[in-house]
């Protein structure tokens, strides 16, 4: 598979434990920001890998499960809305990316971050992928754990707060939930200063 060539390139020069890293839910007016660090199994290819973006809610799932399973290590964290809050979505989401890593049972020889930035204080050798959800199998791979996760995640809010039809948009802002957030005003799980001009 195309996406397994990138990782490849560098386990060819040497790196033999490559850990990939992806965020899932920076944008939204609600919830936490979750993070995935994956390290993979480069011998086990799993079909159909790739960027979370792409890929339905049941091929996600599907694939989950594949990670998981086949991974040789993988670890699931976030950030909090209060996290969010204090110190910012961008320094939150760096702090998702922390923890995730610092989970990991064994610690990886080169860390692939996607996006343009890489979180601080990391262990190893990190290089920023711009669309590495698209290029590396690693970083895909975690940014389906991270976007499972946090879609597990909005539907257990939906159940605690019904009104807000978590379930539907995952917490983005989409004209249903702005307008039920207009009805209902803010739950505790929303991110306030994302909500100045809703709200006013």
């Amino acid at each position: 598979m195309a996406i397994y060539l990138f990782d490849s390139q560098y386990y060819n020069k040497g790196y033999k434990v490559i850990c990939g890293i992806d965020e899932a839910g920076r944008g939204p007016l609600a919830g936490p920001v979750f993070a995935a660090a994956v390290i993979l199994d480069l011998n086990k290819e799993i079909e159909g890998l790739n960027d979370s973006k792409k890929l339905t809610e049941q091929k996600r799932e599907r694939l989950f499960g594949l990670i998981t399973e086949n991974s040789l290590a993988y670890s699931i964290a976030h950030a909090t809305v209060e996290e969010i809050e204090e110190y910012n979505i961008l320094q939150a989401t760096m702090l998702a990316m922390r923890r995730a890593v610092e989970q990991l049972p064994i610690k990886p020889d080169i860390i692939l971050v996607d996006g343009n930035r890489v979180p601080s204080s990391l262990p190893v050798p990190a290089y920023s992928v711009v669309k590495g959800d698209s290029l590396s199998a690693s970083i895909a791979a975690a940014s389906i754990l991270a976007k499972v996760s946090r879609d597990r995640y909005m539907r257990e809010m939906d159940l605690k707060y019904p009104c807000y039809q978590f379930s539907k948009h995952k917490g983005y802002g989409t004209a249903l939930h702005i307008q039920l957030i207009r009805q209902y005003g803010c739950s505790s799980i929303h991110r306030r200063s994302f909500l100045t001009k809703i709200i006013e």
